[in-house]
């Protein structure tokens, strides 16, 4: 795997535990020398991202829409930074450099960035994993949404089956690194 796109909120949470824990994330990826594509900006975690990558000196490539360029406080000590004109046209971008995607804590923005991209695995766009990092049960209550959606025929079940779901870095580097098509724990 050569980069992992990261989504992930322009907002710090609460409390430092979702700081410290997308730094951990990063960091895992960043010591197996993966890069990192994400949002572009330089606030919340977002920024962690970007920070602890360039501090292990990994490739990071930021992709922002210019319409929420001053918003989202773009990082300009990126490897590459990329403006575009819409957040699909973000997301495009970001999948053509990514060999996976991965939801960390977020808000609305990271919902629609990961729903996005795994709409496009489920109709065949693409076959890159597509995971949630569930540190500290974050997206339990999505997930067990997920699983009623499933039981009530709108959703596959292969669809969800499809979805990586781990709550520690060593876990989420070992579903993401299995060949497409493998099953996951």
């Amino acid at each position: 795997m050569r980069r992992v796109a990261l989504f992930t909120g322009s907002s710090s949470g609460a409390d430092d535990r979702w700081q410290q824990a997308v730094a951990d994330l990063t960091r895992s990826f960043a010591e197996r020398g993966v890069g990192v594509v994400y949002g572009g900006a330089s606030v919340g975690l977002m920024g962690v991202v970007a920070d602890t990558a360039l501090a292990h000196g990994v490739e990071v490539i930021g992709v922002i829409p210019r319409a929420v360029f001053s918003a989202e406080v773009p990082h300009h000590g990126l490897t590459e930074l990329i403006q575009v004109e819409s957040m699909h046209e973000r997301k495009a971008v970001m999948a053509s450099y990514a060999d996976a995607f991965v939801a960390l804590p977020g808000g609305l923005g990271t919902l629609e960035e990961i729903f996005e991209v795994w709409t496009w695995r489920t109709i065949g766009l693409h076959d890159k994993p597509v995971a949630f990092y569930d540190v500290d049960g974050y997206w339990s209550p999505l997930l067990a949404a997920l699983d009623h959606m499933v039981s009530a025929g709108f959703v596959r079940a292969s669809a969800r089956d499809g979805l990586v779901v781990a709550d520690r870095p060593d876990d989420l580097w070992a579903a993401l690194s299995r060949p497409a098509g493998s099953s996951t724990p």
